[in-house]
């Protein structure tokens, strides 16, 4: 399988172009390609493919397998991969994904894209501003918000001093966002156009960045009173820029999009190698582990 490896911000995918390959059961690929140490590393597969309606069809994996809806780090990428092997001529695109389809418009250097604003569509509200709620003996209180993925937004005074490792999972289980689950935002408000923002992924857990959660933290701070309706969210891998259009009500994203390399994996070897660490064990005790 031909791959290339992108990020938005630390937000990395392996991208694979099926204009050209054709990949049977993406969730277990997802899976094991994704393995920083067993394969190639990321947060999750992304699938470029051909679409009646747009001019291409993204679909993104996490890294657990599980499909997800939308992804913005991941689609500024798929915009860059598009022109930038030109699948593509143009700078304005449209993108289908499991969320609907998203328009982007893109910046390029010497013919290669390196800035992407994505419309984000509009958000809404999923429950009552501030919910409270009890995770991991805790009791706090979050804004649901959903970017076509399901987000809770919590708000501290200090991002650093949370525990993501630990409450992070907790919260993305917790029964209140069963069956779907939900992507955690821990958002630090420095003043009205600048916050600060720390994400646990479902399906991929602790993660540099998270552009439709950057969206929903920006969103959910509007409704509080809290942000005006042009904001740097600073995150671990780097800084996006959010902006609320107060006529239609749609959210822009803007940020970086990078290629970082390309290449091609033996998917039945990969796989072959993980059955058979699981299988070895010792002939003379008749056991297989």
């Amino acid at each position: 399988m031909k791959f290339t490896k992108m990020h938005g911000i630390g937000n990395d995918y392996i991208y694979i172009n099926c204009f050209e390959e054709t990949v049977e059961n993406p969730e277990e690929v997802s899976r094991l390609v994704s393995k920083r140490h067993y394969g190639i590393g990321s947060d999750g597969l992304v699938l470029i493919c051909p679409s009646n309606i747009a001019d291409c069809r993204m679909q993104i994996y996490n890294e657990d397998g599980s499909e997800a809806m939308m992804c913005g780090n991941g689609i500024r990428c798929v915009g860059k991969y598009v022109y930038d092997h030109g699948i593509v001529d143009k700078l304005r695109i449209r993108v289908d994904t499991r969320d609907g389809v998203k328009i982007l418009d893109m910046k390029e250097k010497d013919g290669r894209v390196y800035e992407v604003t994505v419309d984000m569509g509009i958000p809404r509200l999923t429950g009552v501003l501030e919910e409270p709620i009890t995770a991991a003996d805790r009791d706090l209180v979050f804004t649901g918000v959903s970017t076509g993925n399901p987000h809770a937004v919590f708000l501290v005074e200090d991002v650093d001093a949370v525990d993501l490792a630990h409450i992070g999972p907790c919260l993305e289980n917790h029964t209140r966002f069963q069956p779907d689950r939900v992507n955690v935002e821990f958002v630090q408000v420095i003043d009205r156009g600048h916050i600060r923002m720390r994400v646990w992924e479902r399906g991929s857990g602790i993660t540099l960045a998270c552009g439709t959660g950057a969206t929903a933290s920006v969103y959910a701070g509007i409704q509080l009173g809290l942000l005006d309706d042009c904001v740097e969210v600073e995150l671990s891998g780097g800084r996006l820029a959010i902006r609320l259009d107060k006529e239609t009500g749609h959210m822009f994203m803007t940020g970086p999009a990078v290629e970082v390399f390309h290449g091609e994996i033996d998917l039945k070897m990969l796989a072959g190698e993980e059955i058979r660490y699981y299988s070895r064990g010792r002939e003379k005790d008749g056991l297989r582990f």
